[in-house]
């Protein structure tokens, strides 16, 4: 919210202001008390002899935070994971990167990591589909399977000695994003989950949320096989030559300002709630760059907020 900048006039800020106040009372209490800022104290046991970790420091016997942050605790290591800090990878996670350079057998992406990630010409899929060593004729032609700018989609496969980042990019739904936007949100606004790809059936769209902040919206592409015939080959370089139509690039603009909207207010990014704010704009017959307005933000919030309320109303008459 901190980057927020909107032309609210003074009925929208009280509005606005309301939905966010309700917003942090319905935040669980665990969550609000891991929460601290510069200076505060974070409650421990001395007794357990912990071990301050990074974001802490002792100050009259005291443990103190020094970054805003959320308190966590890992046996008796007590540290504070700053909320706005760069993408901290792990194995399996699903990114989405670009090429900024192409190296010997490597191509290196930029990710939002504090090192460029690397993807190397055997860890990923021939164009050819068949599984075979890598000659010189392939590097030679690597150009002509990413360059630079291209969108990629890959997982990361581990880290080496020296810190960095590789890739893999085997299977089918990994490689090169086209016909789409590609967006930057904050990497803690994308939590790791089982699926990071969704196709939107009734937007003919493909989301792909990536840990690293990075979100694809593009049109839908079908994943095919490698044992395709050279007739399917064809049929998919005719695809390659048509344009995407008029409706499914409206369709790809509205999810994008969605999931911009979405990161504007600090909402987690669910396909759920990212498919609930463009179907919101539709029913309110918002043009798709009305939805970059005041209006339509102070909306956003004032419908998470009750969204929020009412989850935990059931969840209270539940009990």
């Amino acid at each position: 919210m901190r980057d927020l900048h909107l032309p609210l006039n003074q009925t929208q800020r009280v509005r606005l202001e309301a939905a966010l106040h309700e917003l942090q009372s319905l935040a669980p209490a665990a969550a609000s008390a891991a929460s601290v800022t510069v200076a505060d104290n974070i409650p421990v046991n001395q007794e357990d002899n912990i071990l301050k970790g990074h974001g802490t420091s002792d100050h009259d016997g005291e443990v103190v935070a020094t970054l805003c942050g959320v308190v966590e605790r890992v046996n008796k290591l007590v540290y504070v994971r700053t909320l706005r800090a760069r993408y901290k990878p792990e194995v399996g996670d699903i990114i989405v990167g670009r090429v900024i350079e192409i190296a010997p057998k490597r191509w290196r992406l930029e990710i939002n990591f504090s090192q460029d990630a690397v993807l190397m010409l055997s860890s990923m899929n021939l164009p050819d589909g068949i599984q075979r060593r890598r000659t010189a004729v392939d590097e030679l032609n690597m150009r002509s399977i990413f360059e630079e700018n291209d969108v990629v989609c890959a997982e990361v496969r581990g880290f080496q000695h020296d810190g960095s980042l590789h890739l893999q990019a085997r299977s089918q739904k990994y490689g090169k994003l086209q016909r789409g936007q590609l967006l930057t949100v904050p990497a803690y606004l994308v939590k790791r989950r089982k699926q990071h790809f969704h196709h939107l059936e009734q937007y003919d769209v493909d989301l792909i949320l990536g840990c690293n902040g990075f979100v694809w919206v593009g049109q839908h592409v079908l994943v095919r096989e490698n044992t395709e015939s050279k007739e399917d080959k064809q049929k998919l370089s005719d695809e390659v030559d048509t344009f995407t139509p008029i409706e499914t690039r409206k369709h790809i603009c509205r999810l994008a300002n969605a999931v911009r909207v979405l990161s504007a207010l600090g909402f987690t990014l669910t396909i759920e709630l990212i498919i609930q704010t463009a179907e919101a704009s539709l029913s309110s017959n918002v043009e798709i760059n009305d939805m970059l307005g005041a209006e339509f933000y102070v909306q956003t919030a004032e419908r998470e907020a009750r969204r929020r309320a009412d989850l935990l109303r059931k969840k209270n008459g539940a009990r």
